[in-house]
């Protein structure tokens, strides 16, 4: 399966929309709505609307809930009745591709695609050094201002002169992910839930304006390990509602929250798992196989990218969208690719279709055990909610 010449995916496969409505456009019309326009190139400066709909908001809180697919909203209104009652000030966003967490928490803090910031995939090569990089156990090295240097929408606020808060789970305070997307905020480690709600309340109070951002990460854990259509997952739905409502409960009469998340989920049943350890002829030629189940990057050894990606077609089929480096930069998923950043991405992309996954238990043991994935492109990855509440003083 290929591209067709003008950059067409297969009908089952979106290439996000940035700069009209995707993760990449919440943070910078929030600035815009606090006063702080952010400059993003030939991307609009609030495409959302967010300046009005915001109603001259001065404080402005955006918790995002890892996991929180506006599709699996939809199918569980009733578990999250807060939610389901919130207003949608511009319907469904898309995330970013790789449609995956720490893609998508670069995003949401730089406010740029991909392309542009270089945190192009869970694992990724680190290029001359022949190793990967995973984003969520990434400490110091590389060094984050280097590896992701562009500013932030928090540091283009803060220099505005509002007082801008990130609140995220304890054990990510410091960390390379964190400083690369949040830098300009200053972090405050929550223990948990109830905890992130009261340093969240507590934040939007601080100054004449302020930005909070929150981070929730235990819905997109129980849905990898439980799967999505489990009572585990609902359970854990029921309680991020209740968050939600205790930030609507308490917010200050001139503030408005914003809840939005950073991809969808589905499960993978082991009729659409397949298992690379069984395929020996995908790993003849290959330097490195990065990426995870949904969202392929293979590095190959020099010379050998064109037999790589014949054999990897070959094998795959219908399963997976697999296109070369080129292919894959000039389809525009990943937005426009700074040259620099491009070796990150993989010389063969394979980016899974219907619910397959690409596990390899032998590398990835824990990873290819897990009841539920995403980092693909189908519309249950990519669609993410963006909901509103606003304080009494506000129209």
């Amino acid at each position: 399966m290929t591209t067709d010449a003008d950059g067409a995916l297969p009908p089952d496969l979106h290439r996000p929309e940035y700069g009209v409505a995707t993760l990449a456009d919440v943070l910078p019309g929030v600035a815009a709505a606090l006063g702080t326009p952010v400059p993003r190139g030939d991307l609009p400066r609030d495409p959302l609307g967010l300046a009005d709909a915001l109603h001259g908001a001065r404080r402005v809180a955006v918790l995002l809930v890892d996991g929180l697919g506006a599709d699996l909203l939809r199918a569980h209104a009733d578990v999250a009745p807060t939610l389901a009652a919130l207003a949608s000030p511009a319907g469904t966003l898309q995330a970013p591709c790789p449609s995956t967490t720490p893609v998508s928490l670069a995003t949401v803090g730089t406010g740029l695609p991909p392309g542009s910031h270089g945190i192009l995939g869970f694992v990724t090569d680190v290029p001359g050094q022949g190793r990967t990089l995973n984003h969520t156990q990434w400490a110091d090295d590389p060094d984050p201002a280097d590896w992701q240097a562009r500013p932030t929408v928090f540091e283009h606020v803060a220099a505005g002169g509002a007082a801008v808060t990130a609140v995220g789970p304890w054990a990510y305070a410091g960390s390379g992910l964190t400083v690369a997307a949040y830098r300009g905020a200053a972090y405050t480690g929550a223990v948990g839930p109830g905890d992130l709600t009261a340093l969240m309340r507590s934040a939007l109070g601080e100054g004449p304006r302020s930005l909070v951002y929150g981070y929730m990460a235990e819905l997109d854990l129980t849905g990898h390990v439980r799967g999505v259509d489990s009572p585990s997952w609902r359970a854990q739905l029921a309680l991020v509602d209740r968050v939600v409502e205790q930030l609507v409960d308490g917010l200050p009469d001139d503030a408005a929250l914003l809840v939005t998340a950073d991809h969808g989920m589905l499960d993978v049943p082991a009729a659409t798992r397949l298992d690379l350890d069984d395929e020996p002829d995908l790993a003849d030629g290959v330097r490195l196989l990065a990426g995870e189940p949904r969202a392929r990057y293979v590095h190959t050894e020099p010379g050998a990218e064109a037999d790589v990606l014949e054999r990897w077609r070959g094998v795959l089929g219908d399963r997976a969208w697999v296109v070369g480096r080129e292919e894959a930069i000039a389809s525009g998923v990943f937005g426009p690719v700074e040259e620099p950043l491009a070796a990150r991405i993989g010389d063969v992309v394979a980016l899974a279709r219907g619910s397959w996954a690409l596990v390899s238990p032998r590398l990835e043991p824990g990873p290819s055990r897990l009841a539920a994935y995403h980092g693909s492109l189908t519309a249950t990855e990519l669609a993410i909610p963006l909901l509103v509440a606003t304080g009494s003083a506000l129209g």
